[in-house]
Parts: structure tokens; C-alpha cells; sequence
């Protein structure tokens, strides 16, 4: 069946609408307050300490500074090590490469696409100074494993929480299980600020350093809540702190998140039982999160061979439907090379990115969008060589 350019072209990703967001600015563009600090970034703080379950919030300009911050915080050197998953965001990464440390790579879980605690407490060594994570897809890492690794060693733990924001686990919360939590709000996230991120500081030692880190290396913070008279230059920093546009945008956005979650979720969970035989049919596997937790971020299919995932995303483009495949694994990089190391060849996280494509999801997709790549996913078949 070909495909019907009147019906439209269902996207991969779509940033959600939310109302107040064009009320939001209005009020940010007739103040004498578009800097950071101002209302809507107290508002959109104290939201995320609601849904997170309290402690510290700093809005961030993104995910990726967030990082940053975390990776500064820690005082990582040359002389340093930091474990990583293979597959994750470069982000990640790139926020330990840019302190001087050396990365070291290793394997995830084949079934969640999560890092691999074995190979983890099989990676430190003398010189190993953090241990980076990340929620897949929001769904959780075995953290009780990560923290039990990190606490025998004296580790810092680092939560990439990007695509799980709010999912709570028997362990705790996403990214408040960790001495550090990052947040992203890139429009691809489930609530977003256009860009932006936070960090979550669970352990109150980084707070105020923190504060001035994102105040580009000044004590304003203190300064604005009275307990110094001026304001200098007295450590490391940038310029990390948002605008109040953005923090407009992800207040009206977090005044939505429950709606939000629930519209994902139904969706989720329609792809879950709409491909069930399918799956069966060609040999694929659907998304099955831990004890079913999940942020209903993403759905991804593992295929059954590397060479399906390709011909899958093509036949939906041709049915006017954008799917995607992921990260292509640090370690195989040109700097992940450069600035790290593999513990081992990381057979299970090739194998991932290679046979996984994710489907559209968002939270304003239609019950007939939804019907139509079900059923676009269900006519495909994979070439008949080697099946």
C-alpha cells in the first residue's frame, strides 16, 4: 500500500503544546525580569522538587550542562577514571572529557539497554573517581546494584535521569538516587523548555559550590539572598543559569505533567499489546521495562537481525511514518577512542543499537496516528534471506 501524502506524515517527535506557555511569556515580556532567577524559574524548581521528591533543583540552559556542572563538581582530573555505558547520549561523555579524565566504557543489559552492574564493579580500579549512569528510555538501572558497587569503593554516583523524569521505583526516584541527577528539557523530552535542563543535588556538600558555578563562577546567589554584601568571582564556572522565557516554557509545561504521562502511556501501551503477534511473527522483541516502571519516553523494537532495522525504518518512511534508530555506541567512536577506553569488546551494546528502532510517540498523537503505524509496523516483513 502506498502511501498517501494527503493523510500526512506522522513525525517521530513533537513538542507538546502546552497553553500557558504563550501566557507565560507574555508575562516574562511585560516584567523588568527576563534574566534567570526570576518567578518562573522559582516556580518550575519548586514543581521539580514536587515531582522528584524534594532536594535541591538548579534549572540548567540544558541536559548537557547539567552534565558539565556534575562532571566540575566532582574535580575530576587526567588522573582520573570515569565508568560509562557505551550506549548513551554523547553528552555524557563529552562532560568527563572535558575535565581531562579518562573514560572507561563498558556493556549494557541486552534485554533494557541499561548499564550492566557486573561489568561496572569489574571496571574499577585505583583510578576510578565516578560512576556515570543513565535510565534508558526512563526505565530504572538496577541502582541498588550501582550504589552498593559505589558505597564498597567510595564512588560518586552520576544519574543521567534525561528520559525519566518523575518515575518512581521501589529503589526511589530517578535521579535522586544518586549523589548527582541530571535532567534534560530539549523538546524531544516529554515536558521541555525548547532547551534546558536541571540538576537534582542529592548530596548537600555540592550546593552552594553548585550555586556558583551556574552563576558563572560568582557568589550573586548569596549576594541576592542577603548573606553577602557584593558579589565576586570566586570559583570555576560559566554561564549555565536559563532565561525566564525559558523557564516560562517548562512551567507551563510541568503544570501539564500529568497529563502529559498519561497520554504517553496510553499510547505505550497500545503499541505494547497492538504488536504482541507481530513480534512473534518476525522475530522481534517489543519494550518490556523492569517490573513494567517506565517514563513512556520511547518504544523501541529489537529486530531480529541488524540488517531489519534499516529495512523497517524505510518501508514506515514510505508509509509516511518517521521511526529512528539511536546511539551508536561511544567506544566505536572517533573521540570515544580518543578519550577513552572499552573495558572489553562491548558485543551487547552493538548488538542494541543495532537492532533497535523506536517509534513515534508523543503526547499529542492521535488514536488513529497510533492505528496507522500499528498496522503500517504489522504488513512489514523481513527479506526472506537467512530467516
Amino acid at each position: 500500500m502506498a502511501f498517501d501524502g494527503a493523510v500526512g506524515v506522522i513525525p517521530f517527535s513533537r513538542p507538546h503544546p502546552a497553553p500557558a506557555s504563550l501566557e507565560n511569556l507574555r508575562s516574562v515580556l511585560e516584567s523588568d525580569h527576563a534574566h534567570g532567577d526570576g518567578p518562573f524559574t522559582m516556580a518550575a524548581s519548586e514543581r521539580l522538587r514536587a515531582i522528584t521528591g524534594g532536594g535541591e533543583v538548579l534549572l540548567t540552559t540544558s541536559g548537557t550542562h547539567a552534565l558539565e556542572m556534575a562532571s566540575r563538581l566532582l574535580d575530576l582530573t587526567p588522573d582520573d577514571e570515569v565508568i560509562l555505558p557505551s550506549f548513551t547520549f554523547s553528552s555524557a561523555a563529552a562532560a568527563v572529557a572535558m575535565t581531562g579524565a579518562r573514560i572507561v566504557f563498558v556493556d549494557i543489559d541486552a534485554a533494557t539497554g541499561n548499564i550492566d552492574p557486573a561489568q561496572v564493579a569489574e571496571a574499577v580500579t585505583p583510578r576510578t573517581r565516578a560512576i556515570s549512569v543513565m535510565h534508558y528510555g526512563g526505565q530504572p538501572v538496577d541502582m541498588a546494584a550501582i550504589t552498593s558497587i559505589a558505597a564498597h569503593h567510595g564512588l560518586p554516583v552520576i544519574e543521567d535521569n534525561a528520559h525519566g523524569l518523575g518515575v518512581v521505583t521501589d529503589d526511589g526516584v530517578l535521579g535522586r538516587m544518586g549523589d548527582l541527577g541530571i535532567q534534560s528539557f530539549h523538546d524531544t523530552k516529554n515536558v521541555h523548555a525548547g532547551e534546558g535542563g536541571a540538576l537534582l543535588i542529592n548530596d548537600p556538600g555540592h550546593v552552594e559550590r553548585a550555586e556558583i558555578m551556574r552563576e558563572k563562577g560568582t557568589n550573586r546567589s548569596q549576594f541576592l539572598r542577603g548573606a553577602v554584601d557584593k558579589y565576586s568571582w570566586v570559583d570555576w564556572g560559566s554561564s549555565y543559569l536559563p532565561s525566564e522565557f525559558n523557564a516560562a516554557v517548562l512551567s507551563a509545561q510541568l503544570d501539564e505533567f500529568d497529563t502529559i504521562q498519561a497520554a504517553r502511556h496510553k499510547i505505550w501501551d497500545r503499541y505494547a499489546t497492538g504488536l504482541a503477534d507481530w513480534a512473534g511473527l518476525v522475530g522481534a522483541t517489543l519494550m518490556r521495562p523492569p517490573r513494567g516502571i517506565h517514563a513512556a519516553h520511547l518504544f523501541f523494537l529489537l529486530l531480529g537481525r541488524w540488517s531489519d532495522q534499516g529495512e523497517l525504518i524505510t518501508f514506515l518512511r514510505s508509509r509516511g511514518i518517521v521511526a529512528a534508530f539511536h546511539y551508536v555506541p561511544l567506544d566505536t567512536s572517533t573521540a570515544g577512542q580518543r578519550y577513552g577506553r572499552a573495558l572489553r569488546p562491548l558485543d551487547r551494546s552493538e548488538d542494541f543499537s543495532r537492532r533497535l528502532v523506536r517509534l513515534p510517540l508523543w503526547a499529542g498523537m492521535t488514536d488513529a496516528q497510533v492505528e496507522r503505524v500499528i498496522a503500517a509496523v504489522c504488513e512489514w516483513r523481513p527479506t526472506m534471506e537467512d530467516v
